[in-house]
Formats: C-alpha cells, structure tokens, sequence
C-alpha cells in the first residue's frame, strides 16, 4: 500500500470523525436518502463481543491500492461494491475492515444461498407462530371456537404482530441512522436468479415497505420490532416503511459462478481481487498473527514459498497459509521427516490435483 491519498475515506488520514465528517460532506444529490433516525433506537457500536469479531477480523485485513481506491469511489457515491475473485482470497474480510476501520459497528451479514429471497434479507415475519399463540390464548379463554375475523391464515387484529416481525441483514442496514452501517451480502452469485434484480429497487430508493404493518398503519401506525442485531433492541416503524437516512456500506461477494444482468452491474462499484503475492503473504502473515519484530522471516518464510507453488496447481485460501505458519510457530510437526505430510495436512489445495 502506497502512502493515503487526500481524498481517502477508509485507510485515509485523520480521525475517525475526521472520516465520517469528509463522508458526510460529499453526499451524491441523487443519492440523499431522508428517513428520520428513531430516538429510542441506538444501533450496536464499539462494544460487546459482535463488534470484537469484526475488530478482530478487519484490524488484520491488508488491502491493496486498488482495493482501497474501490471501497473510497463505493461509499462516496453510496453504491454497493461487488468483490469478486478466488475462494479464500478475502472477500469478506473486506467488510470487516471497513468497518473497523470506520468504527461503524458490528459487520451485518447475509449469507446467500439458493433458497434466499429478498424478503429474508429484509425482515422475517412468523405468521404461523403468531396463529398459534392466538388460538392458544383462546383456548386458555375458553373458547373451543376459532378467533373471529380469521381470514387468509391471518389472526384478528388484535393480536399483536410485533412478537413475530424480526428485521433481517439488510432490513437493518437501512433503519434511518445518523452513521451508516456495513452490510456483508456474501456469494450472491449463489442466489435464486431473481435476487440481483430484485434487489435493485431497494438499493435504489434505500427504502422498503413491510405489508404486514402496512396494512394495519391506519389503527397502529408505529410499530417497534427486533433488529437482527438483537431482537429484543427494538427500532420504530412507521406507516410499515422503513426509510435510510445514511445509505449503508453494502459489500457483495462472488465467486464468479454465474453471470449478473447488466442493470444490476451498472448500479455496483466493482472490484475483482486477486491472490495475494509473495510481499503481501508476508504482511498478512505479520498482520493476522501479531508478529512482531523480534519474530524472524526464516521461521515461516519457505512456507509462504511452498503455498505459492502449490498454489499454481490448485486453489488455495490465505487462511490455509495462516493455519500452516501458526502450526509452525506453536511447534507442531516438527519432526524431520514429518514435512511432506505436514504440508499435505494443510495445505491441500481446494481444486485442481490432491498432493
């Protein structure tokens, strides 16, 4: 990494509010989002074990120039950053060093799979629970007859509906804030083929309706549900829309299994990461392990060596690297003839031929 560009946000100069100051200066006019922050909501920040996890992994994260030039041109234009690239290369470590770097709070994640909808990344709603606890308040009442007004498989309305609505990964991410928060969408290339494109409005309009409170905002027109940070922290809706106020810092993953369409690529900063070179290795190593100087290059240096190759053969993860020098510097495997297996053991490549 090269000396901090003037106009760096994440990896820049300057304190922390420094950063979020120059961040807030330079709101896009087409991208100023005017949802109201709810008072008696106060978002996770630099506390408890959540936000240890993401320090933790972000604080050893080394990123390149041209990393760091696509995270700053992502969060000034409040656009998503898709980061594709090789299985173990850091994608998502990128998420939690930005926001460690940032201090903006735990790292919000969404792991994608075939089965997701937006809707589960939005909020999830437990209706079935819900008709549940209606009938058996009922039954408690007693009264062996159905809840009147039931209709569709919904209960009356007056039972309530806040116990059963929980926010998912991005519906927490867009709750009107003062400070934006990072929202991890990890290998989305995964996804049902509808995803991206659905996704495209909310990432738009930085906003999105929840039907269920909708439909009862003319009786109950706020309503206080759990976050995915905690569901007993609860932020206020109003009117069933959740509206952003500090668009968040969204990071999407893939591993380039499938193609995207090219509406949802025009709305993305995107970033393909490479794997690391032998120089970067090194930094990681010294970064994620906590060396300090007094710990010399010779004790793991042949085995950055050794990934390298093997690495031309097969995929590799950094972390296999990671698992091999710990190992190494614990003085596990160290008998003379134990080095071949001790390599084979960690690392074996995760395509291409078995060593």
């Amino acid at each position: 990494m090269s000396a901090a560009k003037d106009w760096w946000i994440y990896r820049g100069t300057g304190t922390v509010a420094d950063k979020r100051a120059r961040l807030d200066e330079n709101r896009p006019p087409w991208r100023e989002f005017r949802g109201v922050p709810d008072p008696e909501y106060a978002p996770p920040g630099t506390a408890g074990p959540a936000w240890a996890d993401t320090w933790q992994r972000g604080d050893g994260y080394v990123p390149d120039d041209a990393e760091i030039n696509a995270v700053n041109t992502a969060i000034y234009l409040r656009r998503p950053l898709l980061v594709t690239g090789k299985p173990g290369v850091g994608k998502s470590t990128l998420a939690h060093s930005i926001a460690a770097d940032l201090e903006l709070g735990p790292v919000l994640h969404w792991p994608v799979t075939s089965r997701s909808s937006l809707r589960d990344g939005l909020y999830q709603y437990d209706a079935i629970g819900r008709l549940h606890d209606a009938n058996l308040r009922h039954l408690k009442a007693g009264r062996s007859a159905p809840p009147r007004r039931l209709q569709g498989g919904r209960p009356s309305s007056g039972s309530a509906i806040a116990p059963y609505l929980r926010l998912g990964p991005l519906g927490t991410a867009l709750l009107p804030q003062e400070r934006p928060r990072v929202l991890l969408v990890d290998e989305i290339d995964k996804s049902d083929i509808d995803l991206p494109g659905d996704l495209l409005t909310v990432f738009e309009e930085g906003s999105f309706e929840i039907p269920e409170l909708a439909r009862i905002a003319a009786r109950q027109p706020r309503v206080r549900v759990g976050t995915q940070d905690d569901p007993e922290v609860c932020a206020g809706i109003d009117r069933g829309l959740v509206q952003c106020n500090a668009f968040p810092v969204v990071v999407l993953t893939s591993n380039g299994e499938r193609d995207f369409p090219p509406p949802f690529l025009r709305r993305c900063i995107r970033l393909h990461v490479e794997p690391p070179c032998e120089e970067k290795l090194k930094k990681i190593v010294r970064q994620r392990l906590r060396l300090d100087d007094t710990t010399r290059d010779d004790r793991y240096q042949d085995l950055i060596v050794d990934f390298i190759e093997r690495r031309t053969e097969g995929d590799l993860a950094t972390d296999q690297l990671l698992n091999a020098v710990q190992l190494r510097l614990s003085g596990a495997w160290s008998g003379a003839g134990e080095r071949k297996d001790f390599l084979n053991a960690v690392l074996q490549r995760l395509t291409g031929p078995l060593a």
